[in-house]
């Protein structure tokens, strides 16, 4: 679109929409994680693993709510 010279306004709205697009994919590729890994990790009993997931997943939750 950029090399095409197509209209500001309409390049900033397809760049909202791919990023929203991929926030949607974000959401529930996190939710699959936490029903599989965290909820296996949680049914575990395993505690070093409780934590690892948990920890994997505040880092994770830190870097995309910039």
């Amino acid at each position: 679109m950029v090399e095409e010279e197509r209209y500001c306004i309409d390049i900033v709205t397809q760049i909202s929409a791919v990023r929203a697009a991929l926030r949607r994919v974000e959401e529930e590729v996190l939710k699959d994680h936490v029903s599989h890994w965290v909820e296996h990790a949680i049914a575990s009993g395993d505690k070093v693993d409780q934590r690892k997931k948990v920890a994997e997943l505040m880092a994770v939750i830190g870097r995309t709510e910039r």
